[in-house]
């Protein structure tokens, strides 16, 4: 029987247990933090009261929801608005340029539809203008990630955030239809989804964006900069530990122990 007899050396009682991973995580992380992120959802909401915060606001969010998507700590309250605070300008500016660009597609994108009805060839715009606003849409999912996680300026989290949306197009495809299920709920359940408006939706998408996205910009943003410089990545300091598990089993490979020469009087050496 495989239990009595010998087998190949193997770990023994690891100090974790095996990470998950996939969707099995996600739920894992979510489930531990459901009751806070309805509440950071409230938070966000009271911050975009003012109309023109709506970008700090979502700094704030992302810099929380990122934290907790990782397993690592976060304050509800004071990581928000320390986020908020500290990367207000940027964030004011990314806040501003969405406004902006969202009233631009709201308007252009139906008169693009009104006029392709009248003429064939409007429709060339109009896919134009539908694939531009997609696009800009899910360099969101790394554009606020950024602009909490480094310090790099606004041209160049916007450059980065439109060559990352292809090399995680992966993760991008899965949170946009996560989006997608989650507007269409909302709105298809109108007026009965103002209820939990108040308490789910935002926190939600930002932290599954959080939790999709962010791996991308760690990989190819964050962890090159460590890299070239031959420093360790101080986001995984938390992971650090002296021995990888309490004891190794190493059966077969026990030796008898020499005998131990006789220790010859004289003072200690000190090794330096």
């Amino acid at each position: 029987m495989a239990l009595l007899g010998k087998g190949e050396p193997k770990m023994g009682i690891p100090k974790a247990p095996v990470e998950k991973k996939g969707l099995f995580k996600f739920l894992e992380v979510y489930g531990r933090r459901m009751w806070q992120i309805f509440g950071l959802n409230v938070i966000f909401l009271l911050a975009c009261i003012p109309i023109v915060t709506i970008g700090p606001a979502i700094a704030g969010m992302t810099k929380v929801c990122r934290n907790w998507s990782q397993e690592r700590n976060a304050f509800i309250w004071s990581d928000f608005w320390g986020a908020f605070k500290s990367n207000f300008k940027q964030s004011f500016f990314m806040g501003i340029i969405d406004i902006i660009c969202a009233i631009g597609f709201a308007i252009s994108i139906p008169y693009y539809y009104a006029w392709a009805d009248e003429s064939d060839v409007m429709y060339i715009p109009l896919l134009i203008c539908i694939c531009c606003c997609v696009l800009f849409f899910m360099m969101h999912f790394y554009i606020y990630l950024m602009i909490v996680s480094t310090n790099l300026t606004m041209r160049k989290i916007i450059k980065n955030s439109f060559f990352l949306v292809p090399l995680g197009v992966k993760n991008c495809l899965w949170t946009l239809l996560i989006w997608i299920i989650c507007i269409f709920l909302m709105v298809g359940l109108f007026p009965y989804s103002m209820l939990v408006v108040l308490f789910f939706p935002f926190s939600f998408l930002c932290f599954v964006n959080a939790f999709n996205c962010y791996p991308i910009i760690r990989k190819y943003v964050i962890q090159p900069y460590y890299d070239a410089r031959g420093e360790d990545n101080p986001e995984f300091d938390y992971l650090k530990t002296e021995k990888d598990a309490v004891f190794e089993d190493k059966g077969g490979e026990e030796t008898v122990p020499e005998k131990e020469h006789k220790k010859k009087k004289g003072k200690a050496k000190i090794i330096s």
